[in-house]
């Protein structure tokens, strides 16, 4: 079984309410078994919702953020920490009662991105570092993909 940004496979929870969609990541699906995730709706944010980014100093990411140091927050300075901590406990939920070993997660993202993020600035600037849920993920040693990977 196999975790799935649901934005990488056309469903509108993007921030923004539009969505990532991937034909390389339905075409890599064909023919296998997952389970669609988004963890800023499990985690109870709206879509639309306002962008949010972990707020960084250093290689600070969403480990970080598990253990209290950094927060994540919104565009408008709303802390929306919680919300991305209970978004990505719920996504490691389902993936041990599916017993998934592969996550494809949505790149950049703060809560999927797992090999870069953006920077907390808002500017559009990535640096290296992983989201909240690609982290408790990681954690659990759930094998971590993005769409580029695919």
């Amino acid at each position: 079984m196999i975790i799935v940004s649901a934005c990488l496979l056309g469903e509108n929870c993007k921030y923004s309410g539009g969505n990532n969609k991937s034909e390389n990541v339905i075409k890599y699906l064909e023919n296998k078994e997952y389970i669609l995730v988004c963890p800023e709706q499990l985690g109870g944010l709206s879509t639309p919702r306002d962008p949010s980014e972990i707020i960084t100093t250093g290689k600070k990411d969403g480990h970080d953020v598990l253990d209290g140091s950094v927060k994540v927050l919104s565009n408008k300075g709303i802390d929306v920490t919680s919300n991305f901590i209970k978004g990505a406990e719920e996504t490691l939920k389902i993936a041990k009662e599916c017993n998934a070993k592969k996550a494809i997660l949505k790149a950049g993202s703060p809560s999927c991105g797992y090999k870069k993020i953006y920077d907390g600035t808002f500017c559009g600037n990535k640096i290296k570092g992983m989201g909240v849920t690609a982290a408790i993920l990681n954690k659990e040693n759930i094998a971590l993909l993005d769409e580029d990977d695919i």
